[in-house]
């Protein structure tokens, strides 16, 4: 349901709401073993005590009261064990993550932490020990990652809005791999306090839902600057504009890994596009691809082991062996290979800049294929790859993004694109 929807039930009809939202956390706990996308849930009572408390409350007080929402398991939440994906490292926080805590000030009530790629590495939802969170648009393909439970549960409908993180893409690929909207902001703009860090200076929480007015609402909520964090910053957004210009790559920028569906559906999109009369360039594409490889062929990478890599290799045989991989390899680059990473990146971000002067919005695919689970087991890193083609650069060049729904391809899997533009036009781009 939409937040609208169950507060309107709330405010109407109390008792149907609560037996409502009962019934769900009973099959939620019922299922949880079959279905993999929660790692932990509110029991029943605490659940009713939860609803009971909000029972006098207003709504012109709480704007979220009443609605029900989940938080991706590296994120903490008071009540619940935060494990990232891994039960050796599981800890009891005495203090809710500051965007939840903004949730729950609003009236929110959080329903369960959710399954992820361990440690928040890969965009597969493949890479978690408490098994593969459900695709509920197609049980044979991948959930997407690493917010891989956080997805799902919005499109199974458990939840009206859940939280992600997103670092390469966390925050979209989900959403595109199971026909729902994945929100990432701009760099700090929400708080990643009481978040467990990926890449600290990059990371981001998302926000999955099923209509943009729901995130426009959460995110107004959730930007608020967070002293105590050091990436935070103050919410300014840009003014709105009326007439919105939109790049969109060169067909040479594409890659779409033989998934013909797929460009297919992109193209028809693009046309219909420009039915519309939207203003659509075709641009060169290269900077940001460039950018991309710098996530997990530069030093960024070492920031993924100074999180995380010291208690990996302390607890090896806990921890997913892909992710051990994948983090290990950032063990010992040099700190003249952040300077060189860094000096590229900057050049790459001064292009990026030009092409923000003449154009206000940028439009691609959120990824150009889907794989299955025996495919991705077959090829965890070379696939994984493949899926942050067209998202792992977003965070290096500071960007704002939002993944949406498009279409049903022929083969009958859902393809998404992302609609991207510079920090800050977060409120642009959700009305564009």
């Amino acid at each position: 349901m939409i937040i609208q929807e169950i507060q309107s039930l709330l405010l109407n009809n109390f008792d149907t709401y609560k037996s409502r939202l009962i019934a769900n956390q009973k099959q939620l706990i019922k299922n949880v073993d079959e279905e993999h996308i929660f790692i932990s849930l509110l029991d029943e009572k605490s659940l009713i005590e939860k609803i009971d408390q909000i029972a006098s409350k207003s709504i012109d007080d709480y704007p979220l009261l009443g609605v029900p929402f989940a938080v991706k398991d590296n994120i903490d939440v008071v009540g619940f064990a935060t494990t990232a994906g891994c039960k050796a490292y599981e800890y009891i926080p005495k203090v809710s993550a500051f965007s939840v805590q903004q949730l729950e000030k609003a009236g929110a009530i959080c329903i369960g932490k959710t399954n992820m790629d361990q440690f928040a590495t890969g965009l597969v939802g493949t890479r978690s020990p408490y098994g593969i969170a459900k695709n509920y648009f197609n049980e044979d393909y991948i959930p997407g990652g690493s917010s891989s439970g956080s997805a799902s549960v919005v499109a199974a409908g458990y939840v009206t809005f859940s939280l992600g993180t997103d670092t390469a893409g966390s925050g979209r690929v989900p959403a595109a791999f199971q026909n729902i909207i994945g929100f990432k902001s701009s760099k700090g703009i929400v708080s990643c306090s009481g978040v467990v860090p990926a890449c600290k200076s990059l990371d981001c929480v998302s926000i999955f839902a099923n209509r943009l007015k729901d995130v426009e609402h959460i995110l107004s909520i959730v930007s608020v600057y967070d002293a105590n964090d050091p990436y935070s910053r103050n919410n300014n957004q840009f003014d709105l504009k009326k007439e919105i210009k939109i790049a969109i790559p060169l067909k040479a920028n594409l890659k779409f890994f033989g998934n013909e569906a797929y460009e297919k559906a992109y193209a028809n999109f693009i046309t219909s596009l420009s039915d519309k009369n939207y203003s659509l360039e075709q641009i060169d594409f290269t900077p940001m691809f460039e950018a991309a490889k710098l996530l997990y062929e530069g030093p960024w990478l070492s920031e993924r082991y100074h999180a995380v890599g010291e208690f990996m290799e302390q607890h090896a045989t806990e921890v997913n062996t892909t992710v051990l991989k994948v983090v290990s390899d950032g063990k010992n680059n040099l700190a003249t290979s952040y300077f060189d990473a860094e000096y590229k990146l900057k050049a790459l971000k001064k292009q990026f800049d030009y092409y923000t002067e003449s154009y206000d919005a940028f439009v691609m695919p959120t990824v150009g294929t889907i794989y299955t689970k025996e495919e991705i087991k077959e090829n965890p890193i070379g696939l994984n790859t493949n899926l942050g083609y067209y998202t792992n650069f977003m965070n290096l060049l500071d960007c704002t993004a939002v993944a949406l729904p498009v279409s049903i391809t022929e083969n009958k899997l859902p393809f998404g694109i992302t609609l991207f533009a510079p920090a800050l036009n977060d409120k642009n781009l959700l009305s564009t």
